[in-house]
């Protein structure tokens, strides 16, 4: 059976969606979108998702064919009509179609489209073993805050990536780690704290890494948010990534370096669980 999806006001079969060729989403990458995770059936941090979605909107001038607030009720009966229990919902608003020209159109159509995808995240075998990453150079625009649908850069990386045998990349800019291809990143020093770099237009505000820092402070962690380089990650007592899609993510490797003896760490698994935790809990 295939899955229902929605797009300008219709649930319909994803064989039958469409969607015009003049979209300015196809055509200038002129969308923004969220990913909200799935989890026992219901949407996790969904109220912040929709936050952020309201600020990439507003960040881009572009408006929703359908108020933000009425679009978590779209979700949700999207997953009851795909029976999702883990697994993910991917919304997307563009600014519509319009004949092609780099000038805004005068009257958009925003358009909305969404699917759910099932995929296990609270237990996941690279959860289990944690992953292996590579750096490579930051090749993205400069407003990595707004979450457009501009991703080619991301997916250079993370082929680049598979094809040197790793599961990840994480990007660098200046000397500097900035994020993975679609995480944040973070590491664990010796004495325990734990680092990630701060908010600014060089990195998306992750929702996921958000929530872990406030699990941190609660725990009683030190937290420092400031930039960090490629060889203090290889010399972390431990590192992670965290987004909707993975929670926390332990990495036991870097560009061939081994990270907390090649397995994950108990900081990074006592986040991972915590955050599982109270995602159940509040979902």
């Amino acid at each position: 059976m295939s899955r229902t999806v929605y797009v300008n006001g219709a649930f319909v079969a994803e064989e039958d969606a469409k969607i015009s060729v003049f979209d300015r989403g196809f055509l200038f990458a002129d969308a923004v979108y969220e990913v909200s995770t799935v989890l026992d059936g219901k949407l996790v941090d969904n109220l912040a998702h929709m936050e952020r979605l309201k600020r990439s909107l507003g960040e881009l001038k572009m408006g929703s064919p359908v108020p933000v607030h009425d679009i978590p009720a779209l979700m949700e009966e999207l997953v009851t009509r795909n029976n999702v229990t883990e697994g993910m919902v991917y919304l997307q608003v563009s600014r519509g179609a319009a004949d092609r020209d780099f000038v805004f159109p005068a009257e958009e159509k925003p358009s909305l489209v969404m699917f759910t995808q099932e995929k296990s995240v609270a237990v996941t075998g690279k959860s289990e073993s944690g992953i292996s990453v590579v750096t490579m150079q930051d090749l993205r625009w400069a407003r990595r805050d707004i979450k457009t649908t501009q991703l080619l850069a991301q997916s250079i990386v993370k082929q680049e990536a598979a094809i040197q045998g790793a599961d990840d990349a994480w990007m660098v800019e200046d000397g500097f780690i900035t994020e993975g291809s679609s995480n944040n990143a973070f590491i664990i020093t010796a004495d325990g704290a734990i680092v990630t770099r701060q908010l600014s237009n060089s990195i998306l505000h992750g929702i996921t890494r958000r929530v872990v820092l406030e699990i941190a402070e609660a725990e009683g962690l030190t937290v420092e948010q400031r930039p960090f380089t490629i060889e203090e990650a290889q010399g972390a007592a431990e590192a992670f990534s965290t987004s909707a899609s993975s929670f926390v993510m332990p990495v036991v490797t870097i560009d061939g370096k081994t990270i907390s003896q090649g397995v994950p760490g108990p900081i990074t698994r006592k986040l991972r669980e915590r955050y599982i935790a109270l995602a159940r809990g509040a979902a």
